[in-house]
């Protein structure tokens, strides 16, 4: 494809650049602590069920979600703390039940936000983080639920473009043009459905043409804001130079060679179907490996990685492809704090490659969250890599 060449469609995942699962072996402390979390949500006499709820029984879509590296999410994002991990687990499967994830926010439900393209999913990292691109100029409708809803529905769909051994997203938010201010208390709901219910996902957040105030803000916020995550913002970054992105996986507004064009009725359908394919054929996979609690996301998405098409969208010119040499039930055994073993993948001008996905599993560093609310949007993140961002083409105006 040619950078001439007007593109509509969202791209399929690449490769992904792990030969084996990052966090494939734990210390022995850390497997300890792990075990007894499964424990709690595995338990059979008497079977396990959510507290102080009416139908307490574990669902299908429940126990799918809390995959091993769900549970080892929460883990680093509580400081390991076995009795903190569990809490906030059961917080979040009791708020995902609330808030209608499996029933109310479709893509139906949220689809009249998305018609002018302020939230997209477009393009990988070059470790392949899926990138939400946000565009507070692009707001269309008042502030209401649906558009944190929307800004929810969006974080979920980034997830299902993640590949084997990818658990964080990237955002890249651009300022130009004016966009429309979000209130304090919606910047705050989106914030705290993040940090409470999304920790570990954010990896790496771009912003561009800042505006005088929001600069300012950021200004005196960044020196608080703890070493671990403050590499991950970065204001008018080389996104190419850096290592970042190559430009084949950027829009042009960004420097890359993707003439994209947000066409509401040729996006939106095709991102839906591409993610609940995916999901579909993950499940069947899960299923297949037993259906329960703590089936590890590398398993299921390895051994279903063959079955979900690699056939290239027409007009893109890029498909998604199986990770190279996975197998479902082989893990290389490693130290706990190695660095796990990638694919080939590109460097910057000077030769270096880019900076790891998360740190090392055997790291206990305290977890100190933090928040940036700009009038476009709101990151934040914690210190055990990343707990969430806040956007919301909504909420935040800008989007997940």
């Amino acid at each position: 494809m040619t950078s001439e060449e007007k593109v509509f469609l969202p791209i399929p995942p690449p490769p992904t650049t792990y030969k084996e699962n990052p966090h494939g072996k734990l210390s022995s402390s850390e497997q300890s602590m792990y075990d007894e979390v499964l424990g709690h949500f595995t338990r059979t006499e008497p079977e396990y069920t959510l507290p102080d709820t009416e139908k307490g029984e574990l669902t299908e879509e429940e126990k799918f979600w809390l995959s091993r590296e769900c549970l080892l999410r929460y883990l680093r994002a509580s400081k390991w703390k076995v009795s903190n991990a569990i809490q906030r687990l059961e917080a979040t499967l009791k708020w995902r039940r609330e808030y209608g994830m499996y029933d109310v926010v479709t893509a139906d439900h949220v689809e009249p936000e998305a018609v002018t393209g302020k939230e997209v999913i477009y393009g990988y990292d070059v470790t392949g983080k899926p990138a939400i691109y946000m565009l507070p100029s692009r707001q269309n409708t008042t502030e209401s639920t649906r558009q944190v809803q929307f800004a929810v529905w969006m974080l979920e769909r980034a997830i299902d473009l993640t590949e084997p051994g990818v658990e964080t997203l990237a955002l890249l938010i651009n300022f130009a043009d004016k966009g429309k201010n979000p209130s304090v208390s919606t910047a705050l709901t989106v914030l705290n459905i993040l940090q409470n219910h999304y920790p570990e996902r954010l990896g790496l957040a771009c912003v561009i043409n800042v505006p005088f105030i929001v600069n300012a803000f950021f200004k005196i916020v960044m020196p608080f804001v703890d070493p671990i995550t403050r590499p991950k913002v970065k204001f008018n970054p080389k996104i190419f130079q850096d290592g970042l992105f190559t430009e084949d996986m950027v829009t042009k507004e960004w420097g890359g060679n993707r003439d994209f064009e947000y066409v509401h009725e040729k996006y939106w359908p095709e991102l839906v179907e591409m993610c609940e394919k995916r999901v579909k054929t993950w499940k069947e996979s899960w299923k297949n490996l037993g259906a329960k609690v703590g089936i590890s996301e590398w398993d299921y998405k390895t051994a279903s990685s063959s079955a979900i098409s690699t056939e290239k969208v027409q007009g893109e010119g890029l498909s998604g492809s199986s990770p190279a040499d996975a197998s479902p039930n082989t893990q290389t055994q490693q130290p706990a704090n190695a660095e796990p073993e990638r694919l080939e993948q590109p460097k910057d001008e000077k030769g270096a490659a880019p900076v790891p996905e998360t740190a090392p599993s055997g790291s206990h560093e305290a977890d100190h969250s933090i928040s940036i609310t700009t009038a476009g949007g709101a990151v934040s993140g914690s210190e055990a890599d990343g707990s969430a961002i806040a956007d919301s083409g909504a909420a935040a105006t800008v989007g997940e």
